[in-house]
């Protein structure tokens, strides 16, 4: 019985972590400077099938600073504090990241600009008429999926499909 109790809750975290990123419109951006200095900010994004993360910033930001020295990211998506019942216990989800800047002449960042346009609207024509504006892709690499006290998962980085059960 503890068994299949145990099953369940990995089967229901594993549905829930599907979904989650559904949730957001934006994430929550960790960078590094070439100096070692942590830079946190957000960015609207689409994702892809294979998991991918986009975003599309201002080359005159920090983040885009930083993602062109040092391809090295951290994203959170996180529960809204008005919508979490416990706040010590925050749904989230933290993933590890390789960035790709995409070639603006490429049909890759013609696409993916293209999905900007039918998720957040006329904006994206704005952006896309600023020469410095850039997609990165945000490949994860592995990650955790934390959904309360006790119920935290590592994101598998060979199969990020799949979670496994952080024990004390």
């Amino acid at each position: 019985m503890v068994v299949r109790s145990i099953m369940n809750k990995l089967e229901q975290a594993q549905q829930t972590y599907q979904t989650f990123p559904d949730r957001f419109q934006s994430l929550i951006l960790s960078t590094v400077s070439p100096e070692g200095i942590p830079n946190a900010s957000f960015a609207p994004f689409v994702r892809d099938a294979d998991k991918n993360f986009y975003i599309y910033v201002s080359g005159l930001s920090t983040h885009t600073q930083n993602l062109h020295a040092n391809p090295i990211a951290s994203i959170l998506l996180i529960e809204d504090e008005a919508q979490t019942t416990q706040i010590f216990a925050r749904q989230r989800l933290t993933l590890d990241c390789t960035a790709t800047l995409l070639d603006r002449e490429s049909e890759d960042w013609t696409q993916i600009a293209d999905r900007f346009s039918d998720r957040f609207g006329e904006i994206v024509g704005v952006l896309r008429g600023l020469a410095d504006f850039r997609i990165f892709q945000l490949t994860p690499t592995g990650g955790r999926f934390a959904i309360g006290f006790g119920a935290a998962y590592q994101i598998d980085p060979e199969n990020l499909d799949r979670l496994t059960h952080i024990k004390g």
